[in-house]
Order: C-alpha cells, then structure tokens, then sequence
C-alpha cells in the first residue's frame, strides 16, 4: 500500500465522521443552551476533525539549513 492510499483512507473517514457529528448537530434538538456540554464537544470535534483534515491536504513546510523560515525563500550561493 502506497502511503497516499493510508492518507487517501484516513481523509475518508475524517470526512465520514464530520458528516456524522454534523449531521447529529443539525438533528440536536433546540433550543441549545450557551452552557450545553454534550453540543459544544460536538461543536468542538467537528472542529477538530476539519484541522485534522486541513492538515492532511497542505503542504507542511519543512525548515532546511537554506530555508530556516517559511517564506524567506532560498539562498543562493
């Protein structure tokens, strides 16, 4: 198995489960209260899960003796 196939299976079933906890938000019956535990940790994993999403389709940027910083592009010699 390639390692895009294990990235490609892992965004699949992040993707999954925010469709799951979105779809018991939207089903959680109102009014919510501001002080609701059990929706604000639904509210916070979705969140979670969309960073974790965000993270597995950028690009990570990876420090080098050239590039210490992102965006302070490559020395030339």
């Amino acid at each position: 198995m390639h390692f895009q196939d294990n990235i490609d299976a892992a965004t699949q079933a992040l993707e999954a489960a925010r469709q799951m906890i979105s779809d018991e938000i939207r089903d959680y019956p109102t009014p919510v209260s501001g002080c609701d535990a059990q929706y604000n940790h639904l509210l916070s994993k979705r969140a979670q899960i969309t960073r974790a999403l965000t993270a597995l389709n950028s690009d990570a940027f990876v420090p080098t003796p050239r590039t210490l910083v992102e965006g302070s592009g490559v020395e030339s010699r």
